[in-house]
């Protein structure tokens, strides 16, 4: 027995895990981190990878995003984030190599080219010897947990969302960030971000440094913002596009400073005020509507470039660049419409409301193919998310799931004087027209010209004339939605 109690103790090595960040930039309820942390020491990474998005590289607006979250992740991490650029198959497992990693964790991501670039990437590990081990880190449901009877996915939203609440569990309650991360050393340079070079010299994107904060910091401050200031009348002021009722969130849930299951259960802590009960539901319904565009995404992987309504196939769309860049550029004439591609491009960002109100004008008005929309939101939108966009166009243009009618075609002078009676939203992105009464401010060329002379606007001039006229548009375009229908 005393020999035996001198005998030295062997004491294993902890093995290091590579955990690669991709759209769950933050610390708290990653469990992806945390499983990686729970195992020994933590080699963090993050990839630029263009290699396999093909037809969705990062828009410009996203990429400007994506290197202030890059660095306040750094920052987290104590400066020791490895950052790399090129394609993943390659670089991981000679990371791996070179470092001594035997694991590699990461939070499964859902939209086509990911999977398909994962399942290569956990094969070739796997067989090379390496542990591989993924997580749920972005959505409250993966697809392929809420389904229909037949084990078939749901089309329209309303059953997919009460399956889920009557069926599934419920999102499970989020973790704290770990106690510690036992990193392993980073070899990097200090410039290792700037050398994405992910934002261009000249600096259009100061409006959107303004309004937003990116980063796991900025995304908390945003939830408590809304759950101060919004929630109380979300159900309704959702639909104002110059009120604060809107979370806001949308950028932060997609590049997962903060995740699904956070917001929903912080949204659900408000409930002991009963006056709250249907705004957390709404909500909650709005954060189901994000799971379900992914499972659309997942189950349906060709929406990117199909109609979900193969009908929609045939129908006649106009390609009209003149038209096309009027509408980039907020120069159509329709006060509701400029102001919102206009807020798009100062701030990355666009209300909901005015997002189907333009999508509409797009879509139907100008009768141009909705991924004409699809693509320049893709560039321009810091929550630029390929499910979420994708399903949202389908949706405005009636050949997606659960779509919107085709007939149903969004006025912009009736929405803008329903849901901006005073002007506000218009008045902050198109000032020109800031001085016309809210009488003529949603239809300034219905003003006599006295009240366009006294408040400076010179139609065709100071402001467009209307790209098209809102009833003949109108016309063609259930003419058009006709020929297809009969067809």
């Amino acid at each position: 027995m005393l020999f035996r109690s001198l005998r030295p103790r062997i004491v294993m090595p902890k093995p290091l895990t590579v955990m690669w960040f991709r759209q769950d930039l933050r610390l708290r309820d990653n469990p992806a981190l945390l499983a990686a942390c729970a195992a020994g020491s933590v080699l963090p990474v993050y990839i630029l990878d263009d290699k396999h998005a093909g037809d969705w590289p990062m828009g410009a607006a996203s990429r400007w995003w994506l290197q202030q979250s890059l660095i306040e992740l750094d920052k987290s991490l104590k400066n020791k984030l490895w950052v790399l650029q090129g394609d993943p198959l390659e670089l991981l497992p000679t990371l791996m190599q070179e470092q001594g990693a035997t694991h590699i964790n990461w939070n499964r991501c859902y939209e086509p080219w990911r999977i398909q670039r994962d399942k290569k990437l956990q094969a070739s590990l796997t067989d090379s010897g390496f542990e591989v081990a993924s997580y749920n880190g972005s959505l409250l449901w993966e697809p392929w947990t809420n389904l229909k009877g037949d084990q078939t996915p749901y089309k329209v939203f309303t059953p997919f969302y009460k399956n889920a609440r009557a069926n599934l569990p419920p999102p499970e309650l989020p973790e704290p960030a770990p106690r510690s991360v036992p990193l392993a050393s980073c070899e990097q340079a200090a410039d290792k971000i700037d050398k994405l070079a992910l934002t261009p010299e000249i600096q259009w994107y100061d409006g959107m440094a303004e309004c937003w904060q990116p980063g796991e910091n900025g995304a908390g401050d945003k939830l408590s913002q809304f759950l101060n200031n919004g929630i109380q009348s979300y159900k309704s002021g959702r639909d104002f596009p110059a009120s604060q009722s809107v979370s806001r969130l949308s950028p932060h849930l997609h590049y997962g400073e903060i995740s699904p299951r956070q917001v929903w259960h912080a949204a659900q802590a408000e409930s002991g005020d009963t006056r709250l009960e249907g705004q957390i539901e709404h909500y909650h319904r709005e954060l189901a509507w994000r799971d379900f565009s992914y499972s659309l995404l997942y189950h349906f992987p060709n929406l990117t470039k199909q109609n979900m309504n193969p009908r929609f196939d045939a129908f006649p769309w106009r390609q009209d660049d003149k038209l096309l860049k009027a509408w980039q550029c907020g120069a159509t004439g329709y006060p509701l419409v400029d102001a919102g591609m206009r807020e798009l491009w100062q701030t990355g960002y666009m209300h909901n409301r005015v997002r189907m109100v333009v999508g509409s004008f797009l879509v139907k008005n100008l009768m141009h193919h909705w991924q004409d929309g699809a693509r320049w939101f893709w560039d321009c939108l810091v929550d630029a998310d390929l499910p979420n966009n994708t399903c949202s166009w389908q949706w405005v243009a009636g050949c997606g799931a659960d779509a919107a009618p085709y007939f149903r075609i969004f006025n912009p002078i009736t929405q803008s004087s329903k849901f901006d009676p005073d002007g506000d939203y218009i008045k902050q992105f198109v000032p020109e027209l800031a001085k016309l009464p809210a009488k003529y401010l949603h239809d300034p060329h219905s003003a006599p010209a006295n009240v366009l002379d006294a408040a400076g606007v010179k139609l065709g001039e100071t402001y467009p004339e209307p790209v098209v006229d809102l009833k003949q548009s109108r016309e063609a375009a259930l003419d058009a939605y006709q020929q297809i229908k009969v067809s």
